[in-house]
C-alpha cells in the first residue's frame, strides 16, 4: 500500500452495530433480484453511452442511481443544513421547507447544487465517505461526475459502469499523475459540470470522520468554481446511526450488500451545506471538513486547518 495514502482505524469488528430492525428473508431476496437486475440492464447501456453528451450521461446516470437504490431498499431524505465554523452550534440542519423526502430515490423539494459561480463553472461537491453507497446516493440526490480511484476502471462491470456514467478518475498511487487529474476535474467544473468528490480518500463508519486531503480542492479555486459541502449519515428505522450499511476496513462488498439489503428500512441524510470560500486549498479544505464535522460529530473537534 502506498505509505501517503490515508487509513482509517475503523474496522467491521469494531465499529458495526446489527441493527434488530430487519427484513424477511423474501424482501431480501427480491431485492438482490432487482439490483442484480438493474445492473446487467446498466452494463449494457453503459456500451452505448459515448453517443451521448456529458449532460446526458450524468442525467441517465442520476436516474439509474435512483433506482438501484430504491431496489437496495435505500431511501434518501435530502435537508438544507446550516454549519458554523466558530461559536456555539456543534451539530443542526434545517428541514427543507417543502417535501424533504425521496420516495424511492427519487429527490423532491429540495433545489440542490446552487448554480454556478461568477465565472460560469459548476460546483464541488464534497462529502465525508462512509460506504459504497455514497457514490450512488450522490449521483441520484444532486448529478454530477463522481471522481474515483483508477482502479475501479479495472474491476467487472463496476468499471464499465464508472466509465459510462462520465466519472473521472485518479491514480492514487502516482504522486505525478495528481496534476493531470486536478486539470481534468477543472476542466470539467468549467464546463459547467459539478463534480463530486470525497476528500478523505477512505472510508470511515459514521462515528467519525478523516481529515480532508487539500488536493482535489484545487479544483475548485484553478476553476474559480463554488465548494458545496455535503454530509452523509446513515440511519436505520428508529433513526440510530446504521453502521451496517459501512464499508470499512477489511469489509467485504459481499457482507457489506448483505447487510444492507437485510434493513428492514434504511435511510441516507443527505444534508447540503452553504459553500464555503477561501484563497488556498488548504483552509477551503479545513472549512469544507468542519462544516460537514458540524452534522456528522457529536462535538465539534476541528479547531485547526488539516495539514497537507
Amino acid at each position: 500500500m502506498n505509505p501517503w495514502l490515508p487509513v482509517a482505524p475503523c474496522m467491521p469488528t469494531t465499529c458495526l452495530i446489527p441493527s434488530d430492525a430487519r427484513a424477511a428473508w423474501p424482501r431480501r431476496t427480491l431485492r438482490l433480484t432487482a439490483a442484480v437486475i438493474l445492473i446487467l440492464a446498466g452494463t449494457v447501456f453503459a456500451l452505448f453511452t459515448h453517443v451521448l453528451g456529458t449532460a446526458e450521461r450524468v442525467r441517465v446516470t442520476s436516474v439509474w442511481s435512483r433506482l438501484l437504490l430504491r431496489a437496495l431498499g435505500v431511501r434518501i431524505e435530502v435537508r438544507q443544513g446550516f454549519a458554523f465554523l466558530a461559536g456555539s452550534a456543534e451539530r443542526g440542519f434545517a428541514p427543507v421547507s417543502r417535501a424533504k423526502l425521496v420516495v424511492a430515490g427519487s429527490v423532491s423539494g429540495v433545489s440542490g447544487v446552487s448554480g454556478v459561480s461568477g465565472s460560469g463553472a459548476a460546483p464541488l461537491i464534497v462529502a465525508n465517505h462512509v460506504s459504497w453507497l455514497d457514490p450512488l446516493v450522490m449521483a441520484a440526490a444532486l448529478p454530477c461526475r463522481l471522481l474515483a480511484k483508477r482502479e475501479v476502471q479495472g474491476w467487472p462491470v463496476i468499471g464499465m459502469l464508472a466509465a459510462g456514467s462520465g466519472a473521472l478518475f485518479i491514480d492514487r498511487d502516482r504522486l505525478s499523475a495528481l496534476p493531470e487529474a486536478v486539470d481534468a476535474m477543472a476542466r470539467a467544473l468549467g464546463e459547467g459540470h459539478a463534480v463530486m468528490a470525497f476528500p478523505e480518500g477512505t472510508t470511515w463508519c459514521g462515528r467519525e470522520m478523516g481529515a480532508f486531503r487539500p488536493a482535489v480542492f484545487q479544483a475548485a479555486l484553478d476553476a474559480e468554481a463554488p465548494v458545496r459541502p455535503v454530509a452523509l449519515r446513515y440511519v436505520d428505522v428508529d433513526g440510530a446511526l446504521a453502521t451496517g450499511s459501512t464499508f470499512v476496513g477489511d469489509d467485504t462488498l459481499l457482507a457489506s450488500i448483505q447487510r444492507v439489503v437485510a434493513f428492514r428500512r434504511l435511510v441516507v441524510e443527505v444534508t447540503m451545506l452553504p459553500p464555503v470560500t477561501a484563497e488556498n486549498r488548504r483552509v477551503l479544505a479545513w472549512k469544507a471538513e468542519a462544516s460537514v464535522a458540524s452534522v456528522i460529530m457529536d462535538s465539534a473537534r476541528h479547531t485547526v486547518p488539516a495539514a497537507a
